[in-house]
């Protein structure tokens, strides 16, 4: 974005007035806005037909025909257990799965297996953490205080539980946008509402105008990135310089969530609920009304001077409007008012620290000391959300801004679709009995549309993506000009009409439909003579070997060295960081109490937006600033040391130890074997069993006994490719 605002300085890019552009017939022809095409499965030759087992094969192999390549043989069912397993639950599979599948010699043995690993929770966590990446997911505001959100966790179980039930992508998709006005009488559909609330946040900013820009802004940008597939952030301040996206195209998209306010305390208790939490407040309220009283008359004062001078750090226009009378306040006054009256009017813990004295503090924690007392008739808190709903009926005005800049409005535009697709105005229906303005049920019902060529496209390519470490169109969140054009792009159409139509917008379908076939089930050694045609190998002449991610890396350790808690939900948990570190002990991050806690899955790790943990950064865990469709994977020398000094790591080693030296008696020879099976989930080589044999009996001797020789063999194993890769 910056480099296209040089641009335009430069005169190199249109003027924000001149009349928008005719797209010419080039920019028609952009592959990723054609209607889905119903692409005939290729006929096959002999070989073809011997090596297929879905139409998703008859696709890889025309390609490879094409070039004079073969596809590469079959992998064992050894080295497809440990693939599929790991590809779908982020985990390696256990000795007893190993034997389980190994020996299943009827037929459908794979689609048992996979339809197993469907089924599991983790399936959930692995691939609800790939969703994570996608829309930017973190349990802090981000910026200088980089606040705790202390409800946002309750988002992200919500889409493990959406992966797990496989709820149809188009539901899944329109809970995100618009839960409340499509399905307000449904409590599970409004957790989703949470991908609102992910935007980077300054919440103490004094300028409330750019602060509700940079969220409608924030908010656009990851919509486009996520659903969409195209760099719509390019077009804020100016036409898109390559794909047909206009400027005007940019605040259409972002005209849908103009009316949007914070609603942190949201929830979904019913009315029953919500009468017996109202009863139970009065009646303590009632009890310790003397003590209330008197703390009140200590705050009144502090807290008439809180709200003076906390509006007077404002710019005269934001001051207005907090002053304003209710009724006087048009649609964009309520929404400074909605994002400025929390700076102003904040709880009493906060305004007794910064506005009493010291006598006045010494006798207001006396009294809350006393009104622990009552403590008892306070009734359990409710679930609450944080979440974004519409403000009201009516909507503020969205205007094309020059140069992206607020304080530079031009022409004013109604929520729409993207010109080049449909360059009329958006159908909305506002929904009085909701006091909602409609605008985002119509937002979700478009990106939903089973004709959308955008949505449905994008979702199946980064599927696939994941199977393969490379989508069919290679940039999961850039299906525009500049992004890779499709390796296979009748097979991309194929896929995404059965998916909407056949499948019914199943995810688990999709994933059945990709491991099931010969293309996924594919060797993944080397060939020279291929890669002289195809070096990256694009056409997918053999299975692309990839190293986990950080997150299945770590939890893949818990899991052999059997500490895994394998809890599911809840608020984020703060394992234990090493000192030195980026993340210290303290405000931003503090030891959970629970000793447990420093083995739950990766998944459930407090993100904490600016910093991840150690050693998920060190595995290029990204942050949460935008919407990451695909991850780097670097080789660091940070990385080496995080698993060969690492105080986690030696802790997962240690525990593999002792489970080892437990199950396999003291013999160097049963010993090494039990650690190959625990491990790699697969027998020792005579060389391998020779080798760690010879291993453990002269680290014996430096490490100060067998189990010291045993630690070091097995944080060996942990950091070997082997256990880090998907081969």
């Amino acid at each position: 974005m910056r480099a296209c605002l040089f641009l335009y300085l430069l005169g190199l890019l249109p003027l924000v007035g001149e009349p928008a552009p005719a797209f010419n017939s080039i920019q028609k022809k952009w592959w990723a806005i054609q209607p889905v095409a119903n692409s005939p499965v290729p006929a096959l030759d002999e070989t073809g037909k011997r090596w297929a087992r879905n139409e998703i094969d008859h696709f890889v192999y025309e390609k490879l025909r094409a070039k004079n390549l073969q596809p590469s043989p079959l992998a064992s069912k050894q080295v497809f257990l440990r693939r599929v397993t790991l590809d779908l639950t982020g985990l390696p599979p256990t000795p007893a799965e190993a034997q389980e599948f190994l020996t299943d010699t009827k037929p459908g043995a794979e689609e048992r297996l996979v339809d197993r690993l469907l089924a599991s929770p983790r399936y959930g966590e692995r691939w609800g953490r790939h969703w994570l990446d996608v829309v930017r997911y973190a349990d802090s505001d981000g910026f200088k205080q980089d606040d705790t959100r202390p409800n946002m966790w309750r988002y992200r179980d919500w889409v493990i539980q959406s992966w797990n039930a496989d709820k149809p992508f188009d539901r899944f998709l329109k809970e995100q946008i618009a839960a409340d006005e499509l399905y307000p009488g449904d409590p599970a559909a409004l957790p989703g509402l949470g991908y609102l609330r992910l935007f980077e946040d300054e919440f103490n900013q004094a300028n409330i105008h750019l602060r509700r820009q940079e969220l409608l802004n924030d908010l656009t940008d990851n919509t486009a990135f996520a659903f969409l597939g195209v760099t719509l952030a390019c077009a804020r301040c100016h036409d898109h310089k390559f794909d047909p996206l206009l400027h005007k195209d940019y605040y259409r998209l972002q005209a849908f969530f103009a009316n949007i306010k914070i609603d942190d305390e949201a929830t979904t208790a019913s009315q029953r609920e919500l009468a017996a939490y109202d009863a139970a407040m009065r009646r303590y309220r009632e009890a310790a009304k003397p003590i209330l009283d008197k703390m009140e008359a200590l705050l009144e004062p502090a807290r008439a001077n809180y709200r003076k001078e906390y509006t007077e750090r404002f710019p005269p226009e934001v001051q207005e409007v907090i002053l304003k009378a209710s009724a006087a306040r048009t649609p964009m006054d309520w929404q400074i008012y909605h994002k400025a009256i929390t700076q102003v009017e904040v709880p009493d813990s906060d305004v007794a620290a910064k506005k009493l004295n010291a006598t006045e503090k010494t006798a207001y924690e006396a009294l809350r000391k006393e009104l622990e007392s009552f403590a008892h008739l306070l009734p359990k808190p409710l679930p609450r959300y944080q979440i974004m709903r519409d403000q009201a009926i009516a909507a503020p005005p969205t205007h094309v801004l020059k140069a992206g800049a607020y304080e530079s409005p031009l022409e004013e535009v109604q929520p729409g679709w993207l010109s080049i697709l449909d360059p009329a105005p958006a159908s909305v229906q506002p929904r009085a009995e909701l006091h909602s303005s409609g605008r985002r049920a119509a937002l979700a019902n478009i990106l939903a549309d089973p004709a959308n060529p955008l949505t449905t496209r994008v979702i199946v390519n980064r599927v696939w993506h994941y199977h393969f470490g490379r989508g069919i169109a290679g940039n999961p969140n850039d299906l525009g000009l500049m992004g890779e054009r499709p390796t296979h792009r009748e097979l991309l159409d194929w896929l995404t009409r059965t998916f909407t139509t056949t499948d019914g917008w199943s995810v688990k379908k999709l994933h059945k439909r990709i491991l099931l076939s010969a293309t996924y089930r594919q060797a993944s050694d080397f060939q020279a003579e291929a890669a002289k045609a195809d070096n990256e190998n694009r056409l997918l002449w053999r299975y692309p070997r990839r190293r986990l991610e950080a997150e299945a890396i770590r939890d893949s350790m818990l899991a052999v060295s059997g500490l895994l808690d394998r809890t599911m939900g809840g608020p984020g948990v703060f394992p234990a960081v090493p000192a030195g570190t980026e993340i210290q002990e303290g405000r931003h991050w503090k030891k959970s109490a629970n000793p447990q806690d420093e083995y739950r899955a990766s998944v459930y790790i407090f993100a904490r937006r600016l910093v991840r943990y150690p050693m998920l950064q060190s595995f290029d865990a990204p942050l949460a600033i935008e919407s990451c469709g695909r991850r780097q994977e670097t080789v660091t020398p940070d990385q080496a040391l995080e698993l060969m000094n690492g105080a986690a790591a030696a802790g997962f080693a240690k525990a593999l130890a002792a489970r080892i030296a437990n199950d396999a008696g003291q013999s160097p020879a049963a010993l090494a074997e039990r650690a190959y099976r625990l491990a790699f989930g697969r027998a020792a080589t005579p060389s391998e069993r020779q080798r760690a044999q010879e291993f453990l009996t002269q680290q014996a001797r430096l490490a100060g006994g067998i189990n010291g020789a045993l630690e070091d063999l097995s944080l060996s194993l942990l950091s070997s490719s082997e256990f880090l890769y998907i081969d």
